[in-house]
């Protein structure tokens, strides 16, 4: 396994976290934009009222996604297995 095939392992996992992470994370950070702009608008400074909704909203998301985050993690793992097996390099 040459330097340019780890680079290539490692680029694969990044791309694979931001792809799993991505769906739950932008809609937590869409919430908390809304929240944001309604506490400037309203002056409502209650840090729960921050917390409950983002958290509500990524654990919904995370299970509508499970399905899809597994199968991603799945196929990152049978491509690492594979080039385990066979070599990076055919």
């Amino acid at each position: 396994m040459t330097e340019g095939d780890v680079l290539d392992l490692i680029q694969s996992a990044m791309w694979t976290t931001l792809v799993v992470a991505g769906p739950v994370v932008g809609s937590a950070m869409v919430v908390g934009i809304a929240i944001a702009l309604l506490q400037a608008l309203t002056q409502v400074q209650e840090m729960t009222l921050t917390f409950v909704p983002k958290l509500v909203v990524a654990f919904a998301v995370f299970s509508l996604t499970a399905s899809f985050i597994g199968s991603e993690f799945q196929i990152f793992t049978q491509e690492v297995y594979y080039h385990i097996e066979h070599g990076y390099r055919e």
